[in-house]
């Protein structure tokens, strides 16, 4: 997905979780064979859909999202809730839980 096709998301993240979405690759075995999304393993890198206003810290003071929309990271295998919003499937996590940023 690219920032060109991406659908306006009605769902905002609150504090420092974002909403991203997996970058699927096509998994075809050197003999031809396609595997199933059964048979596939999850992806770790996914795109910024949205982001939240980031963290709150003990005294009041607003730390900013280290991403921003757009950026494509590498997050924790398990990490994030996995929700389903118009036939999309997206993962919210929160920002912690993100390993890196791919440029």
């Amino acid at each position: 997905m690219t920032q060109q096709t991406q659908k306006k998301v009605s769902l905002r993240p609150l504090g420092d979780r974002l909403l991203v979405k997996r970058i699927e690759q096509e998994e075809t075995l050197k003999g031809g064979i396609i595997l199933p999304d059964s048979a596939k393993k999850k992806q770790e890198m996914a795109i910024v859909v949205a982001i939240g206003s980031g963290k709150t810290t003990d005294d009041g003071k607003n730390l900013p999202m280290p991403v921003k929309v757009g950026d494509k990271v590498l997050m924790d295998k398990y990490s994030g809730q996995e929700v389903t919003m118009d036939d999309e499937e997206y993962v919210v996590l929160r920002a912690g839980d993100i390993i890196a940023t791919i440029e």
